[in-house]
């Protein structure tokens, strides 16, 4: 298909004015398939990988067709995050920016409720949220869908990902009038067909393939290192490539904060977000990453969910990302607006089967990145150091000190040594072990057994499950030592956690007959690690 120009759309002077001072001539695939079809008023979904234009596929026309001279809410628009429902509604602000008496409100959990509802009373035609903040403004009769025109769900997926099956469906049966629907998704699996074929009206389908889901621009590698590493690598590697932005994901929230505190020791300026905060410090923390005060970002994926940042140069995988769409998200933060990116994943040597798993689902190659000597390290900082004090002498900044140099020297202390005393104190140097990588072999640890099973449970963080809670439970009822169970992820609705292989079927069969937290059980295998053949339930994510 060849490039489509905005001004062949059909679109308003308003909307064409506002795409012309945001620099876009040119519509994207999505974008360009998309948006007639919406200005005709049919139903679509649309299935696109992350940073092919989504949310102007949708806004774009969306914004078109609001009439203004009413002020209730036509369009909804529900996306997964808060953080995604800030963003989509300031890309709806910047393409509304000519469209007079157009009024654009988000609507998120972790916000003053007060002030949605001065601004929903006011009088929008706009309205983007997190289903539960929905929910809640709906039972309140503040939000009333009486005269809505447009449903949009994005990122679709991810909301079913995370639970919000019952909230969607409770918001579109509540809607009695006609109206367009619009779905927006990375992936179309079988619980978004079930949506789709329920809720959609002879839907048209649009799909954007890409032979690679992510892009060319990001050069991908991975660093086989032991767990008890990886800080000590990950600062290794800031200080080589010395990144202007980078984006660190971890799995949990605790991972987060163990990883903050290690850099922010180390005089790093790194900051972090994740759920348990608060959502005004999260907006905080990411508007000073936006400017530049603060570096480096660590972040759980929900949390850096739509998190668009055109300046991120590298993205680091703190941990293997549980399923494949998430290490896509991930990348998809660097690389962005023509830029080159990189990343960086730190797997163990358990871990090489799930990177090639990912590998064969991207169909992108990852490259080996040896892991940086203090040596290397050294050099660089060193090189770093002498170019700064070349800048600073030939600025003439130095010549304050001078009579403070002169001193030390009256006293003994030759120029030489009063150099490499101050570079020691600035290079800071760690006095550790030089680390050694994972596997000691050349041999490629790809197809390596580590001889660990992957297990599946459906209680997660709304039953209060902590790791300790199910690793009693399990050394109790089977009488596995505790130290036998290895990795936990817990998650809202269910828990992934590793047991040994030969333990495997024993702990299926007493603990399915058993309670955690109170409440009956349900465990299966999910992943064989190290096995060959495919996987009995793969990545399973909670509907």
């Amino acid at each position: 298909m060849s490039k489509v120009r905005f001004s062949e759309l059909n679109l308003s002077v308003e909307v064409n004015s506002a795409l012309t001072d945001m620099g876009f001539e040119y519509a994207t695939p999505i974008q360009a398939q998309s948006i007639p079809v919406i200005l005709d008023g049919k139903d679509v979904f649309g299935q696109a990988q992350t940073g092919t234009g989504k949310t102007g596929a949708f806004a774009i026309p969306t914004i078109d067709k609001v009439d203004t001279s009413k002020k209730e809410i036509q369009v909804l628009v529900l996306c997964p995050t808060r953080e995604l429902a800030i963003q989509v509604a300031e890309e709806f602000v910047k393409l509304a920016k000519h469209k007079k008496d157009l009024r654009i409100l988000s609507v998120y959990g972790g916000d003053s409720m007060e002030r949605q509802i001065k601004g929903i009373k006011r009088g929008v035609q706009i309205i983007v949220g997190t289903p539960g903040r929905v929910m809640d403004h709906m039972r309140r009769g503040t939000i009333k869908l009486n005269n809505l025109t447009t449903l949009v769900l994005d990122e679709a997926d991810e909301m079913l990902n995370m639970g919000f099956r019952d909230d969607i469906e409770e918001v579109m049966n509540s809607i009695d009038q006609p109206i367009q629907k619009l779905l927006f998704s990375a992936t179309i699996k079988p619980t978004i067909m079930d949506i789709i074929k329920k809720h959609l009206n002879n839907p048209e389908k649009i799909k954007i393939e890409n032979k690679e889901v992510t892009t060319p621009n990001i050069t991908q590698k991975y660093v086989e290192v032991k767990d008890k590493d990886k800080s000590e690598v990950v600062s290794r590697l800031l200080d080589i490539h010395n990144p202007k932005l980078s984006l660190i994901f971890c799995n949990t929230k605790m991972k987060v904060d163990e990883l903050t505190d290690a850099l922010q020791s180390r005089g790093y300026s790194a900051d972090k977000i994740h759920g348990d905060m608060k959502q005004s410090v999260r907006s905080n923390v990411i508007e000073k990453f936006r400017q530049g005060d603060v570096r480096i970002l660590i972040a759980t994926d929900v949390a850096a969910r739509g998190l668009d940042i055109d300046d991120v140069e590298m993205v680091f995988n703190y941990d293997v990302p549980n399923h494949e769409e998430y290490y896509v998200h991930r990348i998809g933060r660097t690389g962005r607006a023509g830029r080159q990116g990189t990343s960086f994943t730190l797997v163990n040597s358990r871990q090489m089967r799930d990177l090639r798993d990912i590998v064969n689902y991207t169909k992108k190659k990852m490259e080996p990145e040896k892991i940086p000597t203090l040596k290397d390290v050294e050099e660089v900082k060193t090189n770093v150091f002498i170019d700064e004090i070349k800048k600073q002498l030939e600025e003439g900044k130095h010549k304050k000190y001078m009579s403070v140099i002169e001193k030390l020297h009256t006293e003994g202390v030759s120029p030489i040594e009063l150099a490499a005393a101050m570079l020691e104190r600035e290079l800071k140097i760690s006095d550790v072990e030089e680390i050694q990588m994972e596997t000691s072999s050349t041999k490629s640890t790809w197809a390596k057994d580590s001889g660990m099973a992957r297990m599946f449970v459906n209680i997660g963080r709304d039953k209060k499950l902590r790791p300790q809670d199910l690793v009693k439970a399990i050394a109790s009822e089977t009488g596995i030592a505790g130290k036998e169970i290895g990795t936990i992820d817990i998650y809202d609705k269910y828990t992934f956690f590793e047991i040994p292989e030969a333990y495997a079927n024993k702990v299926i069969d007493v603990m399915s007959k058993s309670k955690v937290k109170g409440v009956r059980i349900n465990m299966e295998l999910a992943q064989k690690k190290g096995a060959k053949g495919s996987t009995t339930r793969g990545r399973r994510k909670s509907n």
